[in-house]
């Protein structure tokens, strides 16, 4: 090899590792930059509240943790959710959100599925190159990285992928263990890139809750977030029937109305929303009017209310609560649950250790103690051993 060559080798070698090493550098900037706690709005909980807080059963149907370069079973000083600060915010079951794929510019009310934010971490959080281009790879990478961190957490994290998991969880949780439940859900379904066997694949690697969209229309049907606002496409209408047929949960998170509509009038079953806010207290194309609440309780579904100001407007416990009480008294007791949206690019009152404070929240917006406890997880964990796979 001549010099000249040799010199060109060398300098692309190292143009290449320093981009390496200036995207993994970058990767925890971003995460620490987009997940953030708004200081001052931790409520303090009083001794009732810490007692029944303590006593409940807390389960939080969505956060997107895996998508940041974090290892869960260590402590961390920025982003939202952990180990330890799941352990201190007592909960006993996490609905892990696999992100894919989100567009440049993202808002809530138009995006196209054209440009891509994901690759570029992909590529910094070291991926497999499977991975840089597949939607699908991504997905099973964050599966296969849970599961990893599941094995290496000595038994504080346990994945739960039917109801006889989810019974031996809450069994250990029972008798004193700190031990916390994980259970994987996609944030839209665009990783079955099409085809149908891809939802059997994702199954297969231990995903069981399903959302159809996010921030843009894809080959199910149409985003809230979208440009047609369309119903499920011919694709769409395999895939859930397919998701129906293995018994995995349908999440209609950032569904269009056509889409949610479609689903709740094909399927006939019972659906999730893991994240939201309602109409009535925050108004926006992400929350759920009277009439979709009223039509997701009928069929014994479930409405996870979000932490965020998409969700709840004003980023506070109380707002949080307000948006509570109007879905309980809309959908009723059973149908309401708690779906943060930690890590999920957003900025919330705490983190995962301060839950204590929504506690708090509810009693003083006049809930009693059982509907608390229902919104907390005991609505969660009923609907999870309705749905979960034996």
């Amino acid at each position: 090899m001549s010099l000249r060559r040799r010199l060109l080798v060398t300098t692309a070698t190292l143009l290449g590792l320093a981009v390496v090493a200036m995207l993994t550098v970058v990767a925890p900037l971003v995460d620490r930059r987009m997940n953030t706690v708004i200081p001052g709005r931790t409520l303090a909980a009083s001794p009732a509240a810490q007692a029944l807080h303590a006593d409940a059963t807390i389960v939080d149907l969505h956060a997107d943790a895996l998508l940041w370069p974090r290892d869960l079973n260590e402590r961390h000083d920025h982003g939202h959710v952990d180990l330890p600060r799941l352990q201190e915010g007592h909960v006993a079951l996490q609905l892990f959100s696999v992100v894919t794929k989100t567009p440049r510019g993202i808002n809530y009310d138009r995006n196209t599925g054209d440009t891509d934010n994901i690759t570029l971490l992909a590529i910094a959080e070291r991926y497999p190159p499977r991975a840089w281009r597949s939607l699908r790879e991504r997905a099973l990478w964050q599966a296969h990285r849970f599961e990893q961190m599941a094995t290496q957490s000595a038994g504080a994290l346990r994945p739960v992928r039917t109801v006889r998991e989810l019974d031996q969880l809450l069994a250990s949780r029972g008798s004193g263990s700190g031990v916390i439940g994980g259970i994987l859900a996609t944030e839209g379904l665009h990783p079955a890139e099409g085809e149908v066997m891809n939802v059997d694949t994702l199954f297969a690697a231990g995903f069981r809750v399903f959302g159809l969209t996010h921030f843009f229309d894809n080959e199910i049907g149409g985003s809230a977030h979208g440009i047609s606002h369309g119903g499920l496409t011919a694709f769409g209408r395999a895939a859930v029937e397919r998701l129906v047929a293995l018994g995995a949960i349908i999440d209609v998170a950032h569904a269009s109305p056509a889409l949610m509509d479609d689903v709740l009038r094909r399927t006939g079953a019972a659906v999730m929303v893991s994240h939201t806010g309602v109409q009535a207290t925050c108004p926006g194309p992400r929350n759920l009017s009277d009439d979709q609440l009223r039509a997701i309780a009928a069929r014994g579904g479930l409405v996870g209310i979000g932490l965020w100001d998409g969700a709840i407007c004003e980023v506070s416990a109380g707002s949080f609560a307000r948006a509570v009480r109007h879905a309980l008294s809309v959908a009723g007791d059973r149908a309401v649950a708690l779906g943060s949206d930690f890590d999920g690019a957003t900025r919330v009152p705490f983190d995962a250790s301060g839950l204590a404070s929504l506690t708090e929240a509810m009693l003083q917006a006049g809930l009693t103690p059982e509907q608390v406890r229902g919104v907390l997880g005991g609505n969660a964990v009923d609907f999870l051993r309705r749905h979960l796979p034996p």
